[in-house]
């Protein structure tokens, strides 16, 4: 979804959970370890990839800050370093209506792995 804008942003320590609403009226809960297993960064996405690179032992991160990129996106800081996400708008929205089945089939990779 291209046009849509966040509205409000708020990230929730205590929980670890990024909260996003947009300008259609969606409103997205998004985990800080959802939002570091999947980022946009190329250490995750390759150059190309159509899945993110299996990225594992982010259960725990939590997000350090968060700083506006122009109108239309944030980057991302984690306390694990990883710094180099752009998260646009369309991208966060993108990421918070596919939560259920991008969370799933992360799942299924670790089990793949042996990583569960």
């Amino acid at each position: 979804m291209s046009g849509v804008e966040a509205l409000e942003l708020h990230y929730e320590r205590s929980r670890r959970t990024l909260i996003v609403s947009f300008d259609d009226g969606e409103r997205f809960e998004l985990p800080a370890e959802y939002l570091r297993t999947h980022s946009p960064s190329a250490e995750v996405r390759g150059h190309g990839y159509s899945e993110p690179k299996l990225m594992t032992g982010k259960e725990n991160v939590d997000i350090t800050a968060i700083e506006p990129v122009g109108s239309y996106a944030v980057q991302i800081t984690f306390d694990d370093g990883h710094d180099s996400g752009i998260y646009s708008w369309a991208f966060l929205y993108d990421l918070g209506s596919r939560m259920e089945s991008n969370v799933a089939r992360y799942r299924q990779r670790l089990k793949e792995a042996g990583m569960e």
